[in-house]
């Protein structure tokens, strides 16, 4: 049965365990500048100002070109994972093309065709009859025959000479 004792013990353990995890993802660069700092003995007092002030101008530019560096690092990390990306998924598009099975319709295409023609032809005879019967003023089934439409034409082209 554990103890309270026991408790920090393993609190402690997890958070070790924890930033040991952080320092493999950052690479361990920050964990090692920090451990540099605490094992760094303390500098003397006696140094002048303008030395300290160019130590510390050396630190900020070392830092700045770490940032860059990370920075660097991340945006080819991301071009790659979007190359890979695009890799996987054409992959997955040939491996989906391959697996296909062929699509059999129960209506195939070309009768479809062939039935939209028909309907065409059936809708233009409707408004032929409509148009001719109903608006004209005569019977729907002359709009059909030969004669009237010969009739027609003769009448157009008498007009135009």
């Amino acid at each position: 049965m554990p103890t309270k004792t026991d408790k920090p013990v393993e609190e402690k353990q997890t958070r070790n365990q924890a930033a040991e995890k952080k320092e493999k993802q950052t690479g361990g660069e920050q964990t090692a500048v920090k451990e540099k700092e605490q094992t760094a003995k303390p500098k003397k007092q006696t140094r002048s100002k303008k030395t300290a002030d160019q130590d510390k101008d050396s630190r900020s530019k070392k830092q700045a070109a770490d940032q860059k560096k990370e920075l660097q690092q991340q945006k080819e990390n991301e071009q790659t994972d979007k190359a890979t990306r695009k890799e996987q998924k054409r992959k997955r598009k040939e491996e989906k093309r391959k697996n296909k099975k062929p699509r059999r319709r129960i209506f195939p295409i070309w009768a479809r065709i062939i039935v939209v023609l028909v309907l065409c032809v059936v809708a233009l005879a409707a408004g032929l009859m409509v148009g001719y019967g109903v608006i004209g003023e005569g019977t729907p089934s002359d709009a059909l025959e030969k004669e009237t439409w010969q009739h027609i034409i003769d009448i157009v082209i008498k007009r135009e000479q």
